[in-house]
């Protein structure tokens, strides 16, 4: 069985944002460097007809994310396109999370590109927070510039241009001040945030750094407000008699008075299944078909008995080196494979394979205890159904009790059942669940 989740999770109040802009790209200019020559562009891995990261001299001919790739041709003729390849870039990714934590045990990834490093406690180990950037830039430099990167952990994990790779780093109190911070930064040249000076800081910011939607941020350009300090400068009961508890929240980020600490996760092992084919397969039945089968292997891995999913990531690797990936998180973990399989079916049909799969992997990277029913029968598919009525049930008549202060559900049973009168055969009583 998987071992329980601590219930004290690792966090630091003190974060370090590293960023590294354009990560697909990146990638893809390590493994095909021509595409460093001149304008590049990587296809959506959602949508092959749009490009999806850009480089600089694409962007400067005009050419946008989301384009088309006939309007993005059309600015630029000489423009090259990549194939997404999901499964690699999040296979670097991964790498470079596994050596960061030998950095510092406190590590959350937000996007592709982007994590945040926990730095509580590490100045006596690596100095000052100058030194400990140091040592989060030290390992994501190309390994050519030196020996000192080859025996870098962090270093090891990649081999990409210099110019191109280098992170951004950003060091402040509270993720978003960080982020803010890392978004400024410049390769080489981190940005600190001293403590103390975080709304100062901020209040110098343009609005796009906040998470603003694109009507609310029409809404405050209207208003007059450009920057954090302009928001920050009017009173919050204001902005929240305005925009209700997402313009609260906004003007508290922009006050710097939310400090989001890094939290940290211990995860257990996957559990992994996969399915390869000798002839690739293109038709979506015949894959969905191998998706249950790999589902159901999975679900019946011995680690896996009496806990529900609640990670779960699907790859297919296509022929001529390109992939397909799709990662769900649960809010009601399960361990039912119809609905598994369910959430399969709509992200193929949303997001189709762009060939045909040679290699079909399934990953649990996350879990949940099942409940006490689940836990003694898990090896029945329908005892996670069931279990799951019973308690929706209970927790209804509870709710019902409470409100009307007498139960109002009732449920038959048999009394007499040989009895000729339908009415001494079965009765009404109150339903306890």
């Amino acid at each position: 069985m998987l071992p329980t989740p601590s219930p004290r999770p690792l966090s630091s109040d003190l974060a370090a944002c590293c960023w590294i802009p354009q990560f697909a790209l990146r990638c893809e200019e390590a493994r095909h460097p021509e595409l460093t020559q001149g304008p590049a562009a990587v296809l959506s891995p959602d949508d092959a007809r749009r490009v999806w990261q850009i480089s600089r001299p694409a962007r400067r001919v005009g050419v946008k994310p989301a384009m088309t790739v006939s309007q993005a041709i059309g600015l630029s003729p000489t423009l090259k396109l990549c194939e997404a390849d999901p499964v690699h870039y999040d296979e670097r990714f991964s790498a470079l999370l596994a050596a960061l934590v030998t950095v510092s045990p406190v590590i959350e990834p937000a996007e592709l590109g982007r994590v945040y490093v926990g730095l509580d406690g590490l100045e006596g180990i690596y100095g000052d927070l100058e030194h400990q950037a140091k040592k989060i830039e030290r390992g994501t430099r190309n390994a050519e510039r030196g020996t000192e990167m080859d025996a870098s952990p962090i270093g090891s994990a990649f081999r990409l241009p210099t110019s191109a790779f280098e992170p951004r780093i950003g060091i402040a109190r509270g993720k978003f001040t960080s982020w803010v911070a890392a978004s400024r930064a410049k390769p080489g040249a981190p940005v600190i945030v001293p403590a103390g000076t975080e709304r100062a800081f901020l209040g110098r910011q343009p609005l796009a750094v906040l998470p603003l939607d694109p009507d609310t941020h029409r809404r405050l350009l209207r208003l007059g407000l450009s920057t954090l300090r302009d928001l920050s400068s009017l009173p919050e009961e204001a902005v929240t008699s305005q925009f209700g508890d997402a313009g609260r929240k906004l003007w508290r980020l922009a006050a710097g008075q939310i400090v989001e600490p890094v939290t940290g996760r211990r995860s257990p092992e996957p559990i992994v299944q996969s399915l390869t084919f000798y002839t690739p397969v293109a038709e979506r039945e015949l894959l969905l078909q191998s998706f249950a089968r790999i589902l159901t292997l999975a679900l019946a891995h011995p680690r896996r008995t009496g806990w529900r999913v609640r990670e779960l990531r699907a790859e297919a690797k296509i022929e001529h080196g390109s992939s397909w990936l799709a990662s769900f998180t649960l809010k009601d973990p399960t361990a039912a494979p119809d609905r598994l399989l369910a959430l399969l079916k709509v992200r193929i049909e949303q997001a189709p394979l762009t060939g045909a799969a040679e290699r079909l992997t399934i990953q649990f990277t996350d879990f949940a205890p099942g409940t006490t029913e689940l836990q003694l029968f898990a090896r029945d598919a329908g005892a996670e159904a069931r279990a799951r009525r019973r308690d929706s049930l209970r927790t209804a008549a509870h709710e019902i009790r409470l409100r009307f202060r007498r139960p109002l559900l009732q449920h038959v049973i048999e009394v007499q059942p040989w009895s000729r009168l339908p009415e001494r055969r079965y009765a009404l009583i109150d339903f306890e669940p």
